[in-house]
């Protein structure tokens, strides 16, 4: 999570600490409304557990595969 807070920090200009605040509230309300299995995987993927050699793969990954189940058209 990490990786997220400083991509943050280094393109909005947050205090860390302000940052680190806006990634939990997003990983959190993610969480309570993915579905089940989908909710399971956040904490692996923005721990950058994603198994892949770039952390934020998994979560670039994720969220284009979850385009469909929010209605993008392509």
């Amino acid at each position: 999570m990490n990786e997220i807070i400083q991509r943050l920090v280094a393109k909005t200009g947050l205090p860390e600490d302000k940052a680190a605040m806006a990634v939990d509230t997003v990983v959190g309300f993610l969480k309570e409304k993915l579905p089940g299995p989908v909710a399971s995987q956040i904490d692996s993927l923005v721990g950058g557990q994603s198994g892949g050699s770039g952390g934020m793969g998994g979560l670039g990954d994720m969220a284009s595969n979850l385009g469909g189940m929010f209605g993008k058209k392509e």
